[in-house]
């Protein structure tokens, strides 16, 4: 075999996502390997989602690849870390070269190629993967040296670094994903089971060009290229003729950023007389009433507007660039057209206090979105917030490769316990609201009373 591609995600070791249940297929391979077959490079997928370590393992063994290609997230490195302890454990594999790409990968190559990987790809990897794939079947190591984006041992054993990739500067000359090389059924089967439609991701742009101080750019950085309307609509009548799908998730940044596009969009769409339900993310202050209505023209069902916090003063210090009355205008606005709204939030940034805490309620409970999601902040290597917060108190759980950027914590405002207190908190005091207003006396009582508990509790934790 020449090249696998894999990504070191199983759905059954994700407690999180088993209770949710809404897994997509890892999209990022499915564009590179499309890219490489169009060059004339024979790979396969193998998409370890629905399958075991074991199973991948026994996989490796029978196809001996030349190039693994290994996908690395902030979620998966543990796993990629046991998966290159494998390789290099087998005799039978000790050619097989390991490659690493993904977010994970620019702030840690020097440790993954310290703990085996051969080489690591900074930012896009479609390019890159396939010049080093030649000038490796070339053995061509000086032309290696002089490929940018890398990290590897040369024959010193010294760890190199070559600097800075170029970017895909034409997205419309990438092939579609090709979902054809991995099984679609069992993610049609997961999202049926438990949501009663089927569900596939799509993209039409890559990069933001916002600087919110907690956001990560490992891999597109603060580009904005996207691809033109009529391939999108294109691509999208490709996969309703093949899978039929019931929805669509398009994992855009932010999604409304171009008006013209969106018009464009609108108009292909019309053109190819195509019928689709599709959920997206935006900002609030990329929006207004035009662009609602090219939403809903177009089949989205569901929109995604950031947040974070429903306070002013923590927006700023997150660098948001936004408003929060802007925010809470556009869900209303939203809703009112017919389209569900949804809303992201975070507790514990610095900085944040009970008051800002109390204030995302009272945000909450204006806006009314029919969803919302809570985290507690951590900061990712390469922010601005982690290098706020780096030398501040910084806990890192243990050695570098036995946890997540998840877990790594800070000294916050309150103590940890706080926040698990303080994110139920406003779960209960918004329930309570809403079955108030909607004149459920009983309902409401109870939840407040639960969030009166909570909040003190939220007290006693401090």
């Amino acid at each position: 075999m020449k090249a696998l591609l894999s990504h070191g995600y199983f759905l059954h070791e994700d407690q999180a996502e088993r209770k949710i249940m809404m897994p997509y297929p890892p999209q990022g391979l499915l564009h590179i390997a499309a890219f490489l077959k169009m060059n004339g490079v024979h790979c396969q997928i193998y998409d370890s989602t629905f399958k075991s370590f074991p199973e991948l393992c026994t996989f490796l063994e029978k196809g001996k690849p030349k190039y693994l290609g290994l996908y690395v997230n902030l979620m998966t490195r543990q796993n990629i870390l046991k998966i290159i302890s494998y390789v290099r454990g087998k005799v039978d594999l000790k050619n097989t070269k390991v490659v690493l790409g993904g977010p994970d990968v620019r702030h840690h190559a020097r440790l993954f190629i310290q703990h085996g990987a051969d080489f690591c790809l900074a930012g896009e990897g479609e390019n890159t993967f396939l010049q080093l794939i030649r000038l490796l079947d070339k053995q061509d190591l000086a032309g290696v040296n002089k490929l940018k984006g890398l990290a590897y041992r040369n024959e010193n054993q010294e760890i190199i670094e070559t600097g800075e990739p170029g970017m895909m500067p034409a997205l419309d000359d990438l092939p579609f994903p090709d979902f054809e090389m991995i099984d679609l059924q069992d993610y049609f089967s997961a999202w049926k089971s438990f949501h009663g439609f089927s569900s596939i991701s799509i993209s039409t742009m890559r990069g933001c060009p916002y600087s919110c101080r907690w956001c990560s750019k490992a891999v597109f950085g603060r580009s904005l290229r996207r691809r033109s309307a009529s391939l999108v609509v294109e691509e999208l009548v490709r996969l309703q003729s093949l899978y039929s799908a019931d929805r669509y998730w398009i994992v855009d940044d932010v999604f409304t950023i171009n008006k013209q596009w969106l018009i464009e969009f609108r108009d292909a769409v019309a053109a190819a007389k195509l019928q689709i339900s599709y959920e997206c993310i935006t900002r609030a202050d990329r929006m207004d009433e035009e662009i609602i209505n090219l939403l809903k023209e177009t089949g989205c069902f569901r929109l995604w507007i950031g947040a974070e916090s429903g306070s002013q003063k923590v927006l700023d210090l997150m660098e948001r660039g936004v408003k929060t009355e802007v925010v809470r205008d556009m869900i209303k606005m939203t809703k009112e057209s017919g389209i569900e709204t949804g809303t992201f939030l975070m507790l514990g940034y610095p900085g944040e206090t009970e008051k800002d805490i109390l204030e995302t309620i009272k945000h909450l409970n204006i806006a009314n979105p029919d969803h919302y999601t809570i985290t507690l902040s951590y900061p990712i290597p390469g922010t601005a917030f982690y290098d706020e917060v780096k030398n501040k108190g910084l806990k890192v759980p243990g050695e570098w490769g036995t946890y997540s950027d998840r877990q790594l914590d800070f000294k916050r405002t309150y103590r940890s316990g706080y926040y698990r207190h303080a994110i139920r908190f406003i779960n209960h005091s918004v329930k309570s609201h809403r079955f108030l207003t909607e004149g459920k006396i009983y309902k409401g009582v109870k939840h407040a009373v639960i969030s009166a508990m909570l909040r003190g509790l939220m007290l006693l934790n401090r």
